[in-house]
């Protein structure tokens, strides 16, 4: 992907959350080869440093474009974990934009932290964690797949233990305002 096409998602992706708080249509989605590929999107919004919501999908259900609109709407006014974006807030926001690769079933021995995105599941209970989490932490592997159990609402050492635990990896295309040195639009 090239800079000038992470720099339109990303235009795109502000496009949508400044749209979403504001109670208007959301942006339409260019019609060029980029946007109309297909794979899973999670957008994540950080307001001076502090995660402010996160959305995605793990599969492309619908073009990226249309699946990054979706999901910069529903971080800014879906992500259970915070109120609403509102309007006066979208100026102060970076958006990151991960594009995934499909997932693969990982033994927990082969996941590698800043390079794997960590998928759980054990019965109704799964979480996730983006590649770039480990990294910005300073995780290491059994800290990483600890938090990705807990974010699941299991206990840390389900990854140890529970044979009924699924472990997938994922690798993404991670870019965002801080990669661009300016905010989109």
């Amino acid at each position: 992907m090239t800079e000038e096409e992470k720099a339109g998602f990303l235009e795109l992706a502000r496009r949508a959350v400044e749209a979403a708080v504001r109670g208007h249509p959301l942006p339409p989605v260019p019609d060029e080869p980029a946007y109309r590929e297909k794979g899973g999107v999670f957008v994540t919004l950080k307001k001076r440093g502090m995660l402010r919501g996160c959305i995605g999908h793990f599969r492309g259900y619908s073009s990226l474009g249309e699946t990054v609109v979706k999901m910069a709407s529903a971080a800014a006014l879906e992500d259970p974990r915070f109120i609403p974006v509102t309007p006066d807030e979208v100026p102060e926001l970076d958006i990151t934009i991960s594009l995934l690769s499909p997932m693969t079933p990982t033994a927990a021995s082969d996941v590698v932290p800043g390079t794997h995105g960590v998928y759980v599941r054990s019965g109704p209970y799964s979480g996730t964690l983006l590649p770039q989490v480990a990294t910005e932490e300073g995780w290491d592997r059994e800290t990483l797949l600890s938090h990705t159990c807990m974010k699941a609402g299991l206990h840390p050492d389900a990854w140890k233990s529970s044979s009924s635990l699924e472990i997938y990896t994922y690798t993404a295309l991670v870019f965002g305002d801080d990669d661009q040195g300016e905010k989109g639009v």
